[in-house]
C-alpha cells in the first residue's frame, strides 16, 4: 500500500514523524510505501537546513523517493520560501534554507507531483 502524509496538526512532526514514522522508515519496517509528505504551519520548521531530524528525513526521502513538500503560504510566512502571497498556489514559490529535496507548493502542485506515483491512502496527522 502507498501512503502520503499531511502534517497539519500542532507538533505532528515533533512527535508522530520524528519518533514513530521516521525511525520505522530508517529501519525498513514502516509497513507501507510512503510516496509523499506535505507540511503545514509550524511543522515546516523541522525541514530547516541543519535540523537533525530534518536531515535524517531528507536522507530517507532521497533513498526511498519520497516527496517532501512545504505549504508555500506557510513557508512565505515563516521566511522559508522565496515568493509573495499572491504567487501561492501557482508553483512560483520556491523553498529556501531547507534540507535537501524540499519543494514548496500548494494543493495543485501536490496533486501534480503525486500523479505519477499516487498514494492509495492519504493520512492527515
Amino acid at each position: 500500500m502507498k501512503v502520503a502524509y499531511v502534517f497539519n496538526s500542532n507538533m505532528a512532526t515533533t512527535f508522530k514523524l520524528a519518533t514513530m514514522i521516521l525511525p520505522q522508515l530508517e529501519k525498513g519496517i514502516h509497513g507501507a510505501e510512503v510516496v509523499g509528505m506535505m507540511f503545514f504551519d509550524d511543522n515546516l520548521f523541522m525541514l530547516r537546513k541543519g535540523d537533525p531530524v530534518g536531515e535524517r528525513l531528507a536522507k530517507v526521502a532521497k533513498e526511498q523517493n519520497i516527496l517532501l513538500m512545504i505549504c508555500d503560504q506557510c513557508a512565505v510566512r515563516r521566511g522559508m520560501a522565496d515568493g509573495e502571497f499572491h504567487q501561492c498556489g501557482t508553483g512560483e514559490v520556491t523553498a529556501k534554507d531547507t534540507v535537501e529535496g524540499v519543494v514548496a507548493g500548494c494543493f495543485p502542485q501536490l496533486y501534480e507531483a503525486l500523479s505519477g506515483n499516487p498514494p492509495d491512502q492519504v493520512i492527515s496527522l
